[in-house]
């Protein structure tokens, strides 16, 4: 039988991983430019910013789109 892979680009990927990536290459203050949310504004932290995105799946969304544009752009470079 063929093996049926997993299509989510972003299977694997914690959301903790995922935010650190995107601290690291943009920093706070840039990524919170790209998105608007006041955790990243405001006294942005590793705890409280991967809380809210937990609990809110809008902003989710937003950060795991910024990251699958952002890798995809590093791919065709």
């Amino acid at each position: 039988m063929s093996e049926q892979r997993n299509q989510d680009p972003l299977h694997g990927l914690t959301l903790k991983v995922i935010l650190t990536e995107l601290v690291e290459k943009f920093g706070w203050d840039e990524l919170a430019k790209r998105i608007k949310i006041n955790c990243f504004a405001n006294e942005p932290s590793f705890n409280s910013s991967l809380k809210f995105l937990r609990k809110t799946p809008w902003a989710r969304k937003k950060v795991e789109d910024l990251y699958l544009r952002e890798k995809w752009i590093e791919s065709t470079k």
